[in-house]
């Protein structure tokens, strides 16, 4: 048996694929931070298990979504990504003769305006979305939160289809969510200083582009490597501004 999370707020144009694509699972369990578009009405199409919670972080979502499942083995999608066909076949394979796993890494392929990304670090980008809850935890973190299985983990062959970027005004409005969220949770680290702010974007660019062959997706791949150098960049510029704004009043 098997429960599926999804956690949404404002996912009209993606919520119907997601959930469309675990139509099979014992239970999806939604969770929705009152959106104010049709995120909901559409659900209701694949689920009657909505639940409505306020919006107090990815973690604080994932965990209440996490306590509603009445399975033990679950699968955790965001609104933006599909189960394949091949990832079904192997959790369900998996299902029916259980080994010594607690808990699986999956790969995820990651699209950029309908491209899918297969350098500069984004394949296979395992991520830890299929476990047995009860030697599992969520990590307490503001963004990038994941999941911690006390027991053996394996790796299944089959992919999570994440289609993280549909439009460039779209995923800037996410690059600078997720940069402030990352200031955040470094500005306590260490202290920002000018070389900062230079050079490790030149060098986030540098690894990702080069060393991780991001070119050899053209065009699409130097974007992506761009949108790298800014994510990094205001990182640290919002770190600078935290760290120095009593200073500077």
């Amino acid at each position: 048996m098997i429960s599926v999370t999804v956690i949404t707020k404002n996912e009209e144009e993606n919520i119907g694929k997601c959930l469309g694509s675990v139509v099979w699972a014992d239970e999806i369990i939604l969770v929705d931070a009152y959106s104010s578009d049709r995120t909901a009405e559409i659900a209701k199409k694949y689920t009657d298990i909505i639940y409505h919670n306020e919006w107090k972080g990815f973690y604080e979502q994932r965990k209440f979504a996490l306590s509603k499942t009445r399975h033990d083995w679950v699968l955790v999608l965001d609104s933006d990504e599909l189960c394949s066909e091949g990832l079904k076949e192997e959790i369900q394979a998996f299902l029916k003769t259980p080994e010594k796993y607690s808990g699986f890494r999956i790969p995820r392929k990651n699209f950029f305006l309908n491209r899918w990304i297969k350098h500069g670090g984004w394949y296979p980008g395992y991520q830890l979305r299929f476990f047995n809850k009860n030697f599992t935890k969520i990590t307490d973190r503001l963004v990038h939160e994941g999941y911690d299985v006390n027991g053996e983990v394996g790796y299944f062959r089959n992919n999570i289809d994440h289609y993280t970027v549909n439009s460039v005004s779209e995923f800037m409005s996410k690059v600078n969510s997720y940069s402030s969220l990352q200031a955040v949770e470094k500005s306590a680290r260490r202290k920002v200083h000018f070389f900062d702010i230079l050079l490790r974007p030149m060098a986030a660019f540098i690894v990702q582009f080069f060393f991780r062959k991001g070119f050899m997706d053209g065009i699409y791949g130097l974007m992506v490597a761009h949108f790298d150098v800014i994510t990094n960049m205001l990182t640290y510029m919002k770190i600078w501004e935290m760290q120095n704004k009593k200073t500077n009043l």
